[in-house]
């Protein structure tokens, strides 16, 4: 049965994502909306492919329809709605602006829950898998759509490919865990990344794999510009009043989540009584956006998508005290390298460079600075070698960042307590 507390988070998820779908259908009229929601279905999805630029109603449409078919995965698998599961909600709808459709969501968690019944597990046990294994959505959209073989044969490779994808995701996700030992809070993206490499070699020794385009609307609109104050500003309202426990204690516990690392598994609606995860997420995000606006980067898909996960791993991970060193690291080699931090590469590195905060939690700010240095270079390169068709390039590339940094760090940790045990 479930509880009157998650019963309230339900009710609060399921309303921001229909009135995200209203607000698209009231923003381009419902015959324009659905219209490009059809074409979404069939367009391009790798790496970056922002389907605002398709149409803003069809890509919110799109977005929340993604959102809340999450949100229906976590309901009928009987598993907690917690910390975990909104950041995989709040993920793959952020994501349904460039790159995840119900389409090609749909064949990847069915994969999931077909490697759950081999193991003789639930679908709860890999209802993690399934959110964020969407990640590996391109690949489906790709084989259908883009090969350039007949429709009757490219659909079924395609559902096929996506089957077999989220088949083996939970077998590889364990192994991928353990090389960063919990720093990388897109865990899912980095296997997706590993799994995506075979998958292009396949598709390029087929001579099947185009290079990768970039689809990035530059023009402004103020439905995205207030998308995302308006869902800060009521996941601020859900932690005021969810359970009422007096602005002290909610100020208290929002400070408490402040001190924690962050590493996986850290959720926040566990290490706390009150609503402060939620008022966590919405400061994550009008921060998240602030900064988007100050060095004038637009609010178009991919941007949004990065903002939104930033506030659902508010839940799961991230604070403004472990996330704001990685981002001083990145608009650092931004500055050293001389990068235009409003392109695409930067500007989502910026915002997805958040999966490192547990470095900056456990090791202290030089570190976490260190790690977001590195990783902006690292994710430029990544996204060439799976051919984008892992959505979450940052969780690839934070992944391996995080590998190196974490095994340095353990190191000098080791030998430096060793050494002032001798002394």
């Amino acid at each position: 049965m479930v509880e009157k507390s998650e019963r309230i988070r339900y009710v609060s998820l399921a309303i921001i994502l229909v009135l995200t779908a209203l607000a698209g259908i009231l923003s381009d009229g419902p015959s324009t909306s659905f219209g490009d929601l059809l074409t979404i279905q069939s367009s391009g999805a790798r790496l970056i492919q922002d389907f605002t630029a398709i149409g803003i109603g069809g890509a919110m449409v799109n977005a929340a329809l993604v959102g809340l078919l999450g949100l229906g995965v976590v309901y009928f698998s009987s598993v907690t709605l917690a910390g975990p599961t909104i950041a995989g909600i709040f993920t793959i709808l952020g994501f349904g602006f460039f790159g995840k459709t119900p389409l090609n969501c749909i064949p990847i968690m069915a994969g999931v829950w077909a490697s759950a019944r081999f193991a003789g597990k639930t679908m709860g046990s890999y209802s993690l898998i399934a959110l964020f294994g969407t990640a590996l959505g391109p690949l489906v959209t790709y084989i259908m759509f883009e090969i350039g073989l007949p429709l009757p044969l490219a659909i079924p490779l395609g559902l096929l490919g996506g089957f077999t994808a989220g088949a083996i995701l939970p077998a590889v996700a364990g192994s991928m865990l353990q090389l960063h030992q919990g720093y990388n809070l897109y865990n899912i993206g980095f296997t997706c990344g590993f799994i995506g490499l075979f998958a292009s070699s396949a598709l390029r020794a087929a001579d099947r794999m185009e290079n990768i385009s970039i689809v990035w609307n530059t023009t402004t609109h103020g439905t995205l510009v207030l998308l995302i104050p308006a869902i800060s500003a009521a996941l601020c309202f859900v932690g005021a009043i969810s359970p009422p426990v007096g602005a002290k204690q909610l100020y208290l516990d929002i400070r408490k989540l402040q001190k924690l690392s962050g590493r996986l598994p850290t959720d926040y609606f566990d290490a706390v009584d009150s609503g402060a995860p939620w008022f966590n997420m919405g400061l994550l995000g009008f921060c998240s956006a602030l900064f988007v606006a100050v060095v004038g980067a637009p609010f178009n898909g991919p941007v949004l998508g990065g903002i939104l996960t930033v506030i659902g791993f508010g839940a799961f991970g991230k604070s403004l005290k472990n996330c704001w060193p990685v981002v001083l690291g990145v608009c650092l080699a931004v500055v050293v390298f001389g990068k235009d931090i409003t392109s695409p590469g930067p500007i989502l590195a910026v915002l997805f460079v958040t999966t490192l905060a547990p470095i900056a939690g456990e090791f202290g700010i030089l570190a976490g600075v260190a790690a977001g240095f590195i990783h902006l270079f690292m994710v430029e390169s990544t996204a060439a070698w799976h051919g984008g068709l892992d959505l979450y390039n940052n969780g690839f590339a934070g992944g391996l960042t995080a590998t190196l940094v974490i095994a340095i760090l353990h190191w000098y940790r080791t030998n430096r307590t060793k050494e002032d045990f001798k002394s």
